[in-house]
């Protein structure tokens, strides 16, 4: 049984021409500006620059199929490089600053990539990964030695070369995604699957072009570069950017730029509806929040509505399909992440036989549609593992769909716990663990056993008095028996991505090693 959402044309043209095609209209109102209010840029000067700095780069020999690799923050140039590559017929790689050398080195290789975009502060570290890799031109935003400003790129004219772009076929964009297992994988999406993505965005989460977002989700990630960045751009809102996290300093932007849009992970969520920080500020501008990245806990989105009186809903997505399900307006039943966006049709099957699964029946989450991705680079046989041959992707992800046609999600599938056969979810038993009153946050991986194969351990960051007898006890009376919590460990901090998943699998490697 395949669930489809309404049927949208998407537009045959290129990204940064459909991004940008309101930018003369919407010439006067700040795109861009940074968290200090210092470096702002209008819609007509962000156009303008977009295209002076893909002559630019077409100037120092930049072509059609060339990588640009961007490894900065959020910071309002960031629109101008992405996009000018894109207008010069390249693809751009998008990195997390936060990689170690040795992995970026073999991004940067994997796609071979020419130009390298960094801050000054991260100079001295491109100058050692052009060394190690294919880059031959580092560009800076700002000034530093041995590169290129990008500002001089900004001195060529307002005219560059036509470049014929394959909307269908030509790779725009490049993330990082460990896909349904294993090491990080490029992920290659075409102008189509960009143009698709943000135009899914828009008609799910639509904005004004009076709003102003505070743009934290990193713009390296599919939540910041899609739904953030180019979904705001072709609505014509302001984004004010924030290059790193500080709980102050988000509410104190939210106060002084009034900031209407709030995109957020589940962490922030929690700030915003349990710190007495938030008490500090003025938080009425905000009129919706979208949460992403990771599940949403049902009970800190309540919390989060009744205290700054404003909608929140969750999406639902992968690097290689953003934005996929997203909530709405409409009531929708706890623990969903909403209804089909535009243009996406899902299916559920069998784990084990592959069958189509009906309402109400978990099994693996399959996603088809126009913002699927082409595939993984370099990484054919991985690619045939998860897109089928009707075009469906397997997201490695267990859910259903229930009476009301909203999907929702159990677990990821290698995740699973598996104790004397049956599948435990390790987030179900987190969500248990978290209603503790002196929990603040919780993991729950699953730890070899001689007996029972597998059984649930817990790692618990505390918010006060506790014992881990206190706590187990506490989630034995809530779930089934073999779901239980058998060990519990307090830790110092949850590791988690800069998007705010567990990362389980380093939880699992701190077990192996004790």
């Amino acid at each position: 049984m395949i669930f489809s959402g309404e049927r949208v044309p998407v537009p045959d043209m290129s990204l940064t021409s459909y991004v940008l095609q309101r930018a003369e209209h919407n010439a006067a109102r700040v795109a861009a500006v940074d968290v200090a209010g210092e470096n702002a840029h209008t819609y007509g000067e962000l156009a303008s620059a977009v295209r002076r700095a893909a002559t630019g780069l077409h100037a120092r020999g930049f072509r059609k199929g060339d990588v640009l690799a961007m490894l900065t923050p959020n910071v309002p140039e960031y629109p101008i490089a992405f996009h000018a590559a894109a207008v010069a017929g390249g693809t751009v790689m998008v990195l997390n600053p936060l990689d170690t050398t040795d992995e970026l080195v073999g991004h940067l290789n994997d796609a071979g990539a020419r130009f390298l975009v960094v801050l000054p502060s991260e100079a001295a570290r491109a100058g050692e990964l052009r060394a190690r890799s294919t880059v031959e031109e580092i560009v800076v935003f700002g000034e530093a030695d041995g590169a290129t400003p990008f500002a001089s790129l900004l001195a060529s004219a307002d005219a560059p070369p036509a470049v014929a772009i394959d909307p269908a076929q030509d790779v725009v964009a490049l993330l990082h995604s460990s896909g349904t297992t294993g090491y990080p994988k490029g992920v290659m999406l075409t102008h189509r699957n960009m143009v698709a993505n943000v135009l899914q965005t828009s008609r799910v989460a639509p904005l004004g072009e009076d709003e102003k977002v505070l743009a934290v989700p990193p713009f390296h990630h599919a939540f910041g570069l899609i739904m953030v960045l180019n979904a705001s751009l072709l609505q014509g809102a302001t984004l004010i950017t924030m290059p790193r996290f500080d709980p102050e300093a988000y509410l104190k932007a939210i106060e002084q730029h009034r900031i209407t849009r709030l995109y957020v992970v589940p962490t922030i969520a929690v700030l915003l509806a349990k710190s007495p920080l938030v008490d500090r500020y003025d938080l009425s501008s905000v009129r919706e929040i979208v949460s992403g990245g990771a599940a949403l806990d049902p009970e800190i989105a309540a919390l989060v509505r009744q205290r700054l009186g404003c909608h929140i809903g969750q999406g639902y997505g992968l690097t290689e399909a953003l934005v996929s399900f997203m909530q709405t307006g409409v009531p929708v039943a706890p623990g969903s992440v909403g209804r089909n966006a535009p243009n996406i049709e899902c299916k559920i099957v069998d784990v084990t036989t592959g069958e189509e699964l009906g309402p109400n029946r978990n099994g693996e989450i399959l996603i088809r549609g126009p913002h699927r991705m082409k595939g993984y680079l370099n990484a054919e046989e991985a690619a045939d593992e998860v897109i089928e041959a009707d075009g469906f992707l397997r997201t490695g992800d267990l859910g259903h769909f229930n009476d009301a046609g909203e999907l929702i999600i159990v677990d990821r599938i290698k995740e699973l716990i598996k104790y004397k056969g049956q599948q435990v979810s390790p987030a179900e038993l987190e969500a248990v663990v978290m209603a503790h009153p002196n929990v603040a946050d919780a993991a729950v991986v699953g730890v070899p056993d001689e007996e029972a194969s597998e059984v649930p351990k817990a790692f618990v960051v505390t918010r006060g008095p506790a014992t881990p007898e206190e706590i187990m006890a506490f989630v034995a009376e809530r779930v089934a028996p073999y779901k239980k919590i058998r060990q519990l460990e307090f830790i110092d901090e949850i590791p988690r991505t800069p998007v705010g998943k567990i990362e389980r699998r380093s939880l699992v490697a701190r077990e192996r090693a004790a």
